[in-house]
């Protein structure tokens, strides 16, 4: 599977490694360390790039809206002030695919003016504007499912069966994407780990993965530090990268295509284990 992200080309024949960069003074596990008195440190976000380049990152992740259960929203403004300014800097610096993380239409204008190369919504286009914003820039998109918003989407979520029903929603959203002229292999799909599930709803979804290889996109998976494992496994966030490995390495084994994760270089180790598993 190949995706065109604007100028630069992602082959997912293997498995590619989406390292996170948050924008953000709350994020559940890196929130903060890019803001300052004087809004977001530019020269330390092209420092933390390069760190994770090294490592092997093939995609870099910016967002500027927390999306942690529980938090709040931020404005239009507070985003393009904290994404733009640090795609742009990436973009000339780093030959790298460039994703940006956001749900609001004039953040995915003005991130694919300034070298984004794939948009990244956890809200899959369904705010106002934001399909139509998002065909217009003919890049390719990840629809991620969520049951409710951040805010709420943890107050006790309920399925009759979670994997069905996520699988029905993200075919629908494939469809309307293909509607709105966007082509139907320029689109990943995500499960939404931990966004409007409890642990038994995760888990249902990791089992059901190779079944979402049906809906005909390549699938990006995100489980990294998430308070499920601290949950299952009793770790507290700085003791979560052995249960972060397991759950990249059983999506990997259901047929993910991306992991969007925190620690990069133990992901591409773990990648490289599952391939010469697969020899």
């Amino acid at each position: 599977m190949l995706i065109q992200c604007g100028s630069r080309e992602l082959d997912l024949s293997q498995p590619r490694v989406m390292a996170i960069l948050n924008a953000t003074p709350d994020s559940f596990s890196d929130g903060g360390r890019l803001l300052g008195s004087e809004g977001v440190d530019v020269p330390k976000a092209l420092t933390i790039v390069e760190r994770m380049l090294k490592a092997g990152a093939d995609i870099i992740d910016v967002g500027g809206e927390s999306t942690r259960p529980g938090a709040t929203p931020v404005t239009v403004a507070e985003e393009l002030d904290r994404v733009i300014p640090v795609v742009e800097a990436i973009a000339a610096r780093f030959d790298v695919v460039i994703s940006i993380d956001t749900s609001q239409p004039e953040v995915i204008t003005e991130g694919a003016k300034v070298g984004a190369g794939l948009i990244n919504d956890v809200r899959a286009l369904q705010l106002d504007g934001a399909l139509q914003a998002a065909a217009s820039t003919q890049l390719p998109i990840c629809l991620m499912h969520m049951k409710g918003d951040p805010a709420t989407m943890q107050h006790t979520p309920c399925y009759e069966h979670c994997a069905k029903e996520v699988f029905a929603f993200l075919q629908q959203r494939i469809n309307d994407c293909s509607h709105a002229g966007i082509a139907e292999n320029q689109i990943l799909v995500d499960p939404g780990i931990g966004f409007g599930k409890l642990d038994e709803h995760n888990l249902q979804l990791i089992n059901a993965l190779p079944k979402f290889s049906a809906l005909g996109a390549g699938v990006l998976f995100g489980a990294s530090r998430k308070s499920m494992i601290g949950r299952l496994l009793g770790r507290d966030l700085p003791d979560r990268l052995a249960g972060s490995l397991g759950f990249a390495f059983a999506a990997l084994s259901g047929g993910a295509k991306i992991l969007r994760v925190h620690d990069v270089a133990e992901t591409v180790d773990i990648i490289k284990v599952f391939e010469l598993t697969r020899q």
